[in-house]
């Protein structure tokens, strides 16, 4: 019996007890099955499958304790304000933090973390992993994990531009829709209207396929496409707020619009727009990554994830699954930034309640 086949057991034996001691049915039920469920495997043979589902179980318990690890650094190193918000944090949104704070440390640190260039040769093509190259070298022999740490300044510092382009058109364009109102309102809501009715992907395909594929014409054109979205949210939480008796108490003063949104609108709409940058960031992460990965985002030699999955697709068809990597460490960022997001809103928006 393995290590991993001895995690799994003692894991589902101390949820049963938990289950049994808090009296939750539900958990007992779930716990029960899955201790039959593994008997059941045990007694196929099926080791292999009880082994996976044991190093599952052991990066959830190794992630929960570097979690609460984290949290606990937070809230004693950040100022008392912000260290009682993090206190409150469950483990998944200090799991979202650290994943973040270390995708950003390597974004940042990237060439001083890679062990080779970003465009070096050091190998054969799909040389196998050694202790030179950690994870091989790609299609034309540069390695792997350094092209891996490189594309997370270059795909993430993408994505995070192309998020900001569309996040300060769409919001600018919001409140002045809301403030304003009339004719300009109406124009800009048909505007947006129009450009949400195209299908993102084919608009970017078409806007690169004219322009060509240049990191600057990818942000103009996620910011055309995200745009409207921020701007529909910031009019309709906007719009709720300009009817407020304190608006109008301020307008009677005399002040002007440039005051009320920067002292009366936007600091009563900064929970709904700074969740709804996190859910824009993820989408846009996920665009750029197709539009790379349809070779259509960072051009080579530049290190992008989408494009390297697509580069070393070929070591699938014998078993590697290093193209998988980048792809994991997409989704394990986009899942990151939702927890995140997820406790901003339950924190901000009075969902708590």
């Amino acid at each position: 019996m393995s290590i991993h086949e001895i995690v799994l057991a003692l894991s589902l034996v101390g949820f049963f007890g938990y289950a049994l001691v808090s009296k939750k049915r539900d958990f007992v039920w779930i716990s029960s099955i899955g201790i039959l469920l593994t008997l059941w495997l045990k007694f196929l043979g099926w080791t292999g499958t009880l082994q996976f589902f044991g190093i599952l179980i052991e990066v959830i318990i190794v992630s929960a304790i570097l979690s609460y690890l984290y949290r606990s650094f937070l809230i004693l190193v950040l100022p008392e304000k912000l260290s009682k918000e993090v206190s409150t944090a469950p483990l998944t949104a200090a799991f979202g933090l650290l994943m973040i704070t270390i995708y950003a440390f390597v974004g940042i640190f990237g060439p001083a973390l890679a062990p080779y260039g970003e465009a070096e040769v050091i190998a054969d093509a799909f040389a196998f992993r050694n202790e030179e190259m950690l994870l091989g070298a790609d299609q034309i022999g540069r390695d792997f994990f350094s092209r891996l740490i490189y594309g997370t300044r270059n795909t993430v510092g993408l994505a995070l531009a192309a998020t900001l382009a569309a996040f300060v058109v769409g919001t600018i364009g919001g409140l002045l829709a809301a403030t304003q109102g009339g004719r300009l309102d109406q124009i800009m809501g048909r505007i947006a209207d129009v450009i949400m009715s195209i299908p993102s992907l084919i608009f970017a395909l078409l806007l690169l396929s004219i322009l060509g594929p240049k990191w600057w014409v990818l942000i103009i054109a996620v910011g055309i496409i995200y745009a409207p979205r921020v701007f529909r949210l910031t009019r309709a939480v906007a719009g709720n707020i300009v009817v407020m008796d304190y608006i109008e108490a301020a307008k009677l003063r005399g002040e002007k619009n440039s005051y009320l949104i920067r002292k009366e609108i936007l600091p009563n709409v900064t929970a709904p727009l700074v969740a709804e940058f996190g859910l824009e960031f993820c989408f846009v992460f996920l665009l750029i990554a197709g539009l790379s990965f349809l070779g259509l985002g960072l051009q080579p030699p530049t290190a992008d994830w989408g494009s390297m999955v697509r580069e070393n697709a070929t070591l699938i068809t014998y078993q590697d699954s290093t193209p998988l990597i980048p792809a994991a460490a997409i989704a394990l960022l986009t899942i990151s930034v939702n927890f995140v997001v997820d406790w901003v809103l339950f924190r901000s928006s009075g969902l708590k309640e």
